[in-house]
């Protein structure tokens, strides 16, 4: 399934509001959207909200083999899916172009970087190291994928703790979280990728471009880089020519936005570290809004019970008795009672009572045939009625 086209009035309305440096939800040019890192309830697992974007992370281990070529390091390993949850242009168990180009910019990212002490995760020298498996979801698809995917897979591996082990001869133990503190990871530095897209051939430049905005872009550049300010790895898309100036200007905005996210991540990890070490509650539950019925909630009102038998009595004496007597219920109908004057139901009766004995003679007289109905259907009218027996005697 492919997503729905941007018609021409609005990819002409974006780029109007680019020129005017506007943009759809109020930002700045330079403005991120807000930054929301929320960790699970087990070591390693993250969930990251970029405005609207949202990825899952998740650090796995394992024992295996290490490579031939390096004998002494182990193994981080990356994945990244785009699922059809997170967008309709995305098809399952299909790599797209875009999925391969994250999966090469996450990798070089984290992995060519050398922010993670691989000859740390060694076990056995050529017999058995650590693997690392980062997997990285897409759960709702809002623009700059990679920003938040890098953001979410280094805040998950600061978070993951491995399991110990002890080493006898060739005899390798692995405790349990129970038995023994699980390790976190050495890691060296915190690369973090800040998007940048050009429009109009280069002329306007956002940062943390939207979906839509996305779409009418001209080229793109990525930029991955350190709270030290030491650039991992840089990639242009679009083919878009960029001048020098503008991948300095580019560098110098991120490394302002990379020591803000740093920032924010480390704050991150340190709440989650004091709730744990506190006994508090913590993960994906904790962190959603609590919506609660208040409806039936009450404030208890305090009551004063000291003199209740005095109060009783002076209202009963105030009290006057009445003077007329009120008359017993009286049963009308079957669950239907009646009390007081007008036990008998007149309303509209009165007029008719009085007229029916008078109508109903003259009738009488006139030889007429009254029919009783209840329906509300036209009245029915007798014709070639015969003449009372009474009359023809009288005649004789």
């Amino acid at each position: 399934m492919r997503d729905t086209p941007l018609s021409n009035c609005e990819r002409l309305f974006l780029l109007k509001a680019i020129e005017e440096k506007k943009r759809l939800d109020g930002r700045q040019t330079y403005d991120y959207r807000n930054i929301k890192i929320t960790f699970g309830t087990e070591y390693g697992c993250c969930i990251v909200e970029l405005g609207k974007t949202r990825v899952l992370s998740q650090v796995s281990c394992e024992l295996v083999p290490p490579k031939d070529s390096r004998p002494t390091e182990g193994i981080v390993f990356f994945n990244l899916e785009l699922s059809p949850m997170a967008s309709p242009a995305f098809e399952p168990n299909r790599q797209s172009e875009l999925l391969v180009t994250l999966n090469r910019q996450l990798e070089r990212c984290l992995r060519n970087s050398k922010c993670i002490d691989t000859e740390s995760l060694c076990v056995v020298s050529g017999e058995k190291v650590w693997q690392i498996r980062v997997d990285v979801h897409v759960l709702n698809h809002d623009g700059n994928l990679m920003d938040a995917a890098s953001i979410a897979a280094i805040s998950a591996l600061s978070h993951f703790r491995r399991p110990d082990v002890a080493i006898q001869g060739r005899d390798v133990t692995m405790f349990s979280p129970e038995e023994r503190d699980p390790i976190s990871l050495s890691i060296y530095h915190m690369p973090i990728c800040v998007s940048f897209a050009f429009f109009l051939q280069g002329s306007y430049l956002l940062v943390d471009p939207c979906e839509r905005e996305e779409r009418v872009m001209d080229g793109l550049l990525m930029i991955a880089m350190n709270k030290h300010r030491e650039i991992c790895s840089i990639q242009s898309s679009g083919g878009i020519m960029l001048l020098k100036d503008q991948v300095l200007r580019c560098s110098k905005i991120a490394s302002v936005k990379v020591s803000e996210v740093t920032e924010l991540i480390n704050k991150a990890l340190d709440n989650d570290r004091k709730i744990r070490k506190e006994g508090g509650k913590f993960g994906f539950a904790e962190s959603m809004p609590k919506e609660r019925i208040t409806t039936l909630k009450r404030d208890k009102a305090p009551v004063e019970m000291t003199d209740v038998k005095e109060t009783a009595s002076e209202i009963v004496n105030r009290t006057e008795t009445p003077t007329e007597a009120v008359d017993s219920p009286v049963l009308v109908a079957t669950g239907t009672a009646q009390v007081g004057e007008g036990l008998v139901n007149s309303w509209g009766l009165e007029e008719d009572e009085e007229d029916e004995p008078q109508m109903t003679e003259d009738r009488k007289r006139a030889g007429e045939v009254m029919v009783i109905s209840d329906s509300e259907e036209e009245e029915v009218v007798i014709l070639n009625q015969e003449a009372p027996k009474s009359k023809k005697t009288s005649k004789k």
